[in-house]
């Protein structure tokens, strides 16, 4: 078990010779009591150690034991920190027992950040059978497209079987239905087999309503802020210091026991911390020191609101941390110019000038009158190299949040779909697909949940009805509780083989291997982007390595009408990929005086000297 001065460690820890040591964090209560209900029910005071923390060490303690804790005498609740829920949010927490698993990835070696080709899933809709295991199996299809990294949406205990993860209220606990423990271990394990890393979302910001039991231990929430999602959690207020530690654990938590490779951290604009040590900076600087420990390299990627530089810069400056931060920007600029209707949605976007600044800057509110949020936003970000960006076309917010989680394939045409795949893998970022991009699935990804709560239900469904009151025309948004809901969002993984889906499918992999086969793409330098916007919906973006001698040039049109363009003279361009063809493959040398752009296209030319 990992061990650190940092912070206590609590929940269920099962030492190879069979003794278990409960920990629990309750530092306002006077006696905190074990109830083990199986396999021998047995109550045992626990003993007041330090900084708030109650303990003992229980001998013939068998892996899945279940048990409560009982704090003041006034019930049994199951413990904040499990690490299993087998049945659910409300039933008893499950001993486990680490140390059984038989790992093979020994020789694993984590990919730097730079070279990731990001693949975000939801394991409940990524198969039928919505498990770790069921995703093994297509492990082989996504390495041959080039993917080596799949990055999980939340898998922490949520209520119910359906949900996308973020309403989870045991932030330690591997869900049940997904496949427990050993099931997300035989995940990790199989890609890591396969070349393939693996990045976990984790919720720190806020916890589900659903089997929250927090309160009854220890003051885990403030009233001083709010959350969009509900209470907030306590990081620098009276008694923060076990809030702090107990997110920071968890981190550590799925690094050392799971063999993650590394984290997103959900939303972080909303984990208020006023103190002079940031909670995020602290679980960097943690994590840190746990993978100079450990000697290997962990990835820790936030999502943030802020377009602040503070988030990705270095803890040695006061800033966050962060390995990287999604960049919400460059979706929104190239959405609206894709999908006009999408201004609605996102009315401080629409132009070309707005996606040259993503491009080439990154943020592209960088300071500027933002009308959606009445005021001046952001700060630059153009300093900063592109690999401490995430940059996308979807995701799980971006097409879920859409009241009928419509994908880019229903909103736009195949010619355009190759575009938006080309602006995202030849951008100066890490790129990130959402699950089924890369064939252009129709099926939607809804929101979904599957609450025991009558009015909680009705809470969210109202939630939902009030959200797109504004958007994209009448009618009542799909009901999250109703299974069919979840149902019509899982993948129809076969049809990636046919038709127009291959033919798309080709498309993302041709463009993944250029990206990591042209060395003009693997530098992350700003200086190495350029974009000319060329009319109102033309554009190119040239690419090149640091010597200068290396270039890729990418020309879009999004018009449907041709345009014509000179190439840049006394360079030989050999055009690599055409947006147009059957075979888009067509290396061929271009004359420069007669080039004209097709309509809807993309043309890509590498420089010969």
């Amino acid at each position: 078990m990992y061990k650190s001065t940092h912070h206590a460690i609590a929940g269920a820890h099962l030492h190879a010779d069979g003794k278990c040591l409960f920990r629990i964090w309750a530092p306002l209560k006077q006696t905190v009591a074990l109830h083990i209900v199986s396999p021998e029910e047995r109550r045992i005071p626990l003993t007041r150690s330090t900084d708030g923390y109650f303990e003992t060490e229980v001998a013939d303690c068998p892996a899945a034991t279940h048990y409560y804790f009982n704090p003041d005498g006034e019930g049994d609740f199951p413990d904040p920190a499990s690490h299993f829920q087998p049945e659910g949010v409300h039933g008893p927490s499950a001993v486990v027992d680490h140390g059984t698993f038989t790992w093979s990835d020994q020789a694993w070696e984590n990919p730097a950040l730079s070279e990731l080709i990001l693949y975000e899933l939801h394991v409940g809709t990524f198969t039928e059978a919505g498990t770790f295991d069921a995703i093994i199996p297509y492990l082989e299809d996504l390495a041959a497209m080039g993917i080596n990294a799949i990055e999980l949406m939340p898998v922490a205990q949520f209520p119910g079987h359906r949900n996308w993860g973020y309403d989870g209220t045991f932030p330690y606990a591997v869900h049940a239905s997904y496949g427990g423990p050993d099931g997300l271990k035989r995940l990790v394990d199989a890609c890591h087999r396969r070349g393939i890393a693996v990045i976990l979302d984790v919720v720190y910001n806020h916890l589900g309503p659903e089997g929250n039991y927090f309160n009854a231990f220890a003051p885990y929430f403030t009233d001083a802020y709010r959350t969009p999602w509900g209470s907030a959690l306590n990081f620098d207020g009276p008694w923060s210091d076990g809030v702090r530690d107990y997110f920071t654990a968890n981190a550590i938590h799925w690094f050392h026991h799971y063999h993650i490779d590394g984290l997103r951290l959900d939303a972080i604009h909303a984990i208020i911390d006023t103190g002079a040590t940031h909670a995020l900076q602290y679980i960097n600087e943690v994590v840190a020191s746990y993978a100079q420990q450990a000697r290997k390299p962990l990835h820790l990627i936030a999502e943030s609101d802020l377009n602040a530089p503070r988030v990705i810069q270095s803890t040695k400056t006061n800033g966050y941390g962060f390995d990287a931060q999604w960049l919400d920007d460059f979706h929104h600029a190239l959405f609206v110019l894709l999908y006009p209707v999408g201004k609605e949605q996102y009315e401080d976007f629409g132009t070309l000038a707005q996606l040259a600044k993503a491009y080439t800057e990154g943020f592209v509110h960088s300071g500027e009158y933002v009308s959606a949020r009445q005021r001046k936003y952001g700060a630059s970000s153009a300093g900063i190299p592109g690999f401490k960006f995430v940059a996308f076309i979807q995701n799980h917010d971006q097409v879920g949040n859409h009241k009928n989680g419509e994908r880019l394939s229903v909103l736009l045409s195949g010619a355009q779909l190759r575009i938006a795949a080309a602006a995202l893998l030849l951008s100066p970022y890490i790129p990130m697909l959402f699950m089924g991009e890369e064939y252009g699935e129709e099926r939607p990804f809804l929101y979904f949940t599957s609450h025991d709560d009558p009015q909680l239900v009705e809470q969210i469904r109202e939630g939902r009805r009030q959200e797109f009151a504004h958007f994209f025309g009448d009618g009542e948004p799909p009901d999250p509780q109703d299974e069919k809901t979840f149902k019509a969002s899982i993948l129809d993984w076969p049809k990636r083989g046919q038709g127009k889906y291959q033919q798309l499918l080709m498309w993302y992999q041709r463009l993944i291997h250029l990206r990591r086969t042209h060395t003009a793409l693997h530098n992350f330098n700003k200086t190495g982007t350029e974009v000319d916007v060329l009319s109102e919906s033309a554009w190119s973006l040239l690419r090149q390595d640091e010597t200068g001698q290396s270039q890729i040039l990418a020309l879009f049109n999004l018009a449907d009408r041709p345009f014509p363009y000179t190439l840049p003279q006394n360079t030989t361009w050999i055009c690599l990929l055409d947006s147009t063809m059957a075979d888009p493959q067509a290396g061929s040398t271009v004359n420069p005086d007669v080039l004209v752009l097709p309509p809807v296209c993309v043309l890509i030319f590498a420089s010969t000297t």
